[in-house]
């Protein structure tokens, strides 16, 4: 689905299947367990991509795109489209693309730059929220072993809980290494999530991998972060809830 459909999704009501998240795991304490990817679920990586486009600016002395903001990537992943919005014409994108894409992923996926992150909006709060319940918190994410270090730095600059914290209820299950398949890797930690006990909820940005908790727990709420995916065509399951940040209070209807 595109994008933009993906975000029509999003019911009024949506926090209050987030508060009633809440309630579920407070009642089961730490039986509950809430899994948590983090790139585009808790973390917002357009400062991290717009750093490296900053970055990549300055080595090929390209000013526009040493000016690079994280507003440049409201489409998501395109690296394209965000040189296109730093100013770059067509023909030029076309041209650097290559050179850009293998400056990108000589840094995205590594400690030095996750820690660039920055939170979705009420995802700390939220997260404090779920560890006060007494739940067990998993981040399930795509990222690798060798990102760890940086992962868990931004978890505690963002004000989110970090693992073993809260008496070893909180556990972080990456990627062995880059190479595997994001996919195949989180059908395969289900089992894991399984044998810890009652699977309450899961949060996910990508429709596939929401799709995947959506039919291994159909008891469980599965929520999709209706922020930005991989663009794969993929149709999001009944049942499944789509919210646009984890902020609680709507701060725009604040006296």
């Amino acid at each position: 689905m595109a994008f933009e459909d993906l975000k029509q999704r999003v019911r009024p009501d949506w926090r209050d299947t987030l508060t009633g998240i809440l309630a579920r795991a407070r009642s089961l304490g730490p039986q509950a367990v809430l899994a948590f990817d983090l790139d585009s679920t808790l973390f917002d990586n357009r400062p991290r991509q717009a750093r490296i486009l900053r970055e990549y600016g300055d080595a090929r002395a390209l000013g526009l795109l040493s000016a690079c903001e994280p507003h440049h990537w409201e489409t998501g992943w395109d690296m394209r489209a965000a040189m296109r919005a730093c100013g770059l014409g067509d023909p030029d994108v076309e041209t650097l693309f290559a050179d850009a894409r293998a400056f990108w992923q000589e840094r995205f996926f590594t400690s030095a730059y996750c820690v660039s992150d920055e939170a979705i909006e009420g995802a700390g709060a939220f997260m404090q929220a779920v560890a006060a319940t007494g739940a067990q918190v998993v981040y399930l994410t795509g990222r690798h072993e060798a990102m760890r270090e940086g992962t868990i730095a931004c978890l505690a600059r963002c004000g989110m809980v970090t693992p073993p914290g809260e008496g070893g209820r909180v556990h972080l299950v990456m990627k062995p290494t880059l190479k595997e398949d994001d996919d195949a890797f989180k059908r395969e930690a289900h089992a894991r999530l399984g044998r810890m006990g009652t699977v309450v909820a899961a949060f996910d940005n990508e429709p596939t991998h929401a799709n995947d908790y959506r039919r291994r727990f159909p008891e469980a709420t599965v929520i999709h972060l209706a922020t930005d995916h991989s663009g794969r065509a993929v149709e999001l399951l009944e049942g499944i809830v789509s919210v646009p940040h984890f902020a609680l209070e709507d701060v725009t209807h604040r006296a």
